[in-house]
């Protein structure tokens, strides 16, 4: 669990809602149905008007990532590479087969099956940089739709906001209504700009740099496994991996 997001978000309601009370605001003043219906759903429809349903689905899929982030066994799958390498310079790639069959990581299975079939190393530097590449633009697709979201949201809130002062326009000649109108009408304003710098932008931003640090993962992967094709001395694939450790 990634306690610093779910701190970051309630800190950023906490701070934006308590602010609006500590000015004299009332809590109830925000909770506006119809305002949320216009903001919410234009911005949902707007974004599934323009995604293919692949996209958004992967996107939708993604989101529990951002505050329950996969654990990179980073350490631990340099220590097996290096273990992989003194096992192929003493035995041969196809001592590694027992590794390949039991691995879990689809990634480190199909690299390491490239070994024992005596892949050259270019074939399978080649073969993985292509995977990576694609899996991270893939990734990257579904994160952006919630860059979409923060794009959209801040001019359905201005749309909503405008329907709502057509709405009070027809109390022209009721002061009070007129008045409570107009504030209702800009909620729509605030949940537009609200969702958007609150929850989507961050949340886009926050999956993308997941997808970064997988990515960095799976270099170090293929880093490794090009290294042991290549024969490289155990001890030097272990000073090149040091390298992707985080700080």
């Amino acid at each position: 669990m990634d306690k610093l997001a779910f701190i970051g978000f309630i800190l950023a309601v906490v701070a934006v809602a308590g602010g609006f009370v500590l000015e004299g605001g009332t809590l109830s003043t925000l909770m506006h149905l119809p305002a949320f219906i216009i903001v919410f759903g234009g911005t949902l429809g707007a974004v599934m008007l323009q995604t293919p349903f692949q996209q958004f689905r992967l996107g939708l899929s993604m989101l529990p990532w951002a505050f329950l982030p996969r654990a990179l066994p980073v350490q631990q799958t340099m220590n097996r590479i290096v273990e992989w390498g003194n096992s192929a310079r003493a035995n041969g790639f196809l001592s590694l087969e027992s590794a390949a069959l039991e691995e879990s990581d689809p990634f480190l299975h199909r690299g390491l099956n490239l070994l024992v079939d005596g892949a050259e190393a270019d074939t399978l530097q080649i073969t993985l940089d292509a995977e990576l590449s694609l899996t991270r633009e893939r990734l990257l697709r579904g994160a952006r739709i919630f860059e979409a979201l923060g794009g959209y949201s801040p001019t359905i809130g201005i749309i909503g906001a405008v329907l709502g002062l057509i709405q009070a326009m027809s109390h022209i000649s009721d002061p009070d209504r007129l008045g409570l109108g107009i504030a209702t009408a800009f909620v729509a304003t605030i949940y537009g700009v609200g969702f958007a710098n609150l929850v989507f932008i961050p949340l886009g931003n926050k999956l993308k740099n997941l997808v970064q640090q997988q990515s960095l993962y799976h270099e170090l992967i293929i880093e490794g496994l090009v290294s042991i094709a290549q024969g490289q001395n155990p001890r030097t694939i272990e000073r090149k991996l040091a390298a992707y450790r985080p700080g």
